[in-house]
């Protein structure tokens, strides 16, 4: 089954509040991420390798990062005359600015009534993580599923809300699910990555809101475990959950590591993004970097280390940068020294300025800031 036989949907404020320090001006799916990555690049470029032709953004609020990202989409290949890429607000049909997933589906059903897919893959923004979806839907189709839903196994991330927790049987059959249940460590959970047939979801859309129906979890999945064939999918390449700011910094820190970085950024995978021409990163005289992932245009006059500098990062002489993420168009003053900070765009650090924070306690500095 080919890959343009699939509608994709992607859901760019789902989880907004997660990392309220990062979206008060920009949707999750807008969170810049990697050095010169947004999240909504994965669930995106997943879809577009796998074949997918048609996704539809579902944005909230604060989409305007978000529509000077994506564009046309052409950076993925989405700039079509026929299908292509889909921006859709709330307003566009008459409905109000949604509250959760099933408001959501409910204020795209023209989109979706006006698509000729036979299937459609849902996507949050709040996992990290590059796997093949042409494999789910074959899967899917495989075992003759209602819902497939991608999973991971392993540890649960600590700080993550709302996680679906699943049960599954020796053919990946969801046997029950547990939403955000108290003392569970090691588990197989959700990816918040949805699929079935496209008019399957039409009907459960509006079954539920003739019903009044508001959790997508809990009153559609939890309550027809049992009575419809919801399977799981193990993905089994690295998964990053952006739950908190912590989770922010901790999986961005991720990137340092080989075996994380060959998996997010497969050759054969490859993650596409917003193209910003921008001249080689200049290193000063005295200049001293270490283990850090360096984007394009930066000058680096100081020392860095262990970090993630974005695109146009200034670090000025006798700085000293050691396990933070510097957001793009940063400037760091002459002999300004910061350890465990994360700083929005456009941030101005003065000379001589000393900021300290912790592993698990970041210092976060907001867009425009001027310290």
């Amino acid at each position: 089954m080919r890959g343009n036989n699939v509608l994709g949907v992607i859901f760019s404020n789902m989880h907004d509040d997660f990392v309220h320090e990062l979206t008060t001006v920009r949707t999750l799916g807008s969170i810049p991420f990697g050095g010169r990555y947004r999240l909504i690049d994965f669930p995106l470029s997943n879809m577009v390798n796998s074949g997918i032709n048609k996704v539809g953004v579902v944005t909230k609020l604060n989409y305007q990062s978000m529509m000077d990202h994506l564009g046309s989409g052409k950076a993925w290949d989405l700039s079509r005359k026929h299908d292509g890429l889909f921006i859709l607000p709330p307003f566009g049909q008459g409905n109000a600015v949604y509250t959760n997933r099933i408001q959501a589906l409910s204020g795209i059903a023209n989109f979706l009534k006006h698509s000729n897919e036979e299937y459609v893959m849902m996507s949050d923004c709040n996992y990290v993580v590059n796997f093949d979806m042409q494999k789910m839907l074959q899967a899917h189709i495989t075992s003759q599923a209602d819902i497939t839903i991608a999973y991971k196994d392993g540890v649960r991330p600590t700080s993550a809300k709302n996680i679906t927790v699943l049960n599954l049987d020796e053919y990946d059959r969801i046997r029950s699910v547990d939403v955000d249940p108290v003392g569970t460590t090691k588990c197989n959970f959700g990816l918040n990555v949805y699929l079935m047939r496209k008019e399957y979801l039409e009907w459960l859309i509006s079954d539920a809101v003739s019903r009044n129906i508001q959790d997508f979890l809990r009153d559609i999945i939890q309550a027809r475990v049992a009575t419809s064939r919801i399977f799981g999918y193990h993905v089994e390449e690295y998964v990053g959950a952006i739950s908190s700011l912590n989770d922010y910094f901790r999986v961005n820190m991720d990137l340092l590591k080989q075996d994380v970085s060959s998996q997010l950024f497969e050759r054969n995978r490859p993650v596409y993004t917003k193209v910003r021409d921008d001249m080689p990163t200049r290193y000063g005289i005295g200049a001293s970097v270490k283990g850090s992932l360096i984007a394009d245009g930066c000058l680096i006059e100081g020392e860095v280390e262990n970090s993630i500098l974005f695109r146009g990062v200034h670090i000025g002489k006798g700085c000293s940068v050691k396990n933070s993420i510097i957001g793009q168009d940063t400037t760091l003053c002459d002999d300004a020294k910061i350890s465990y900070v994360v700083t929005d765009k456009n941030v101005v650090l003065q000379p001589g300025r000393t900021l300290m924070g912790y592993e698990t306690y970041p210092v976060f500095i907001e867009k425009n800031a001027v310290v």
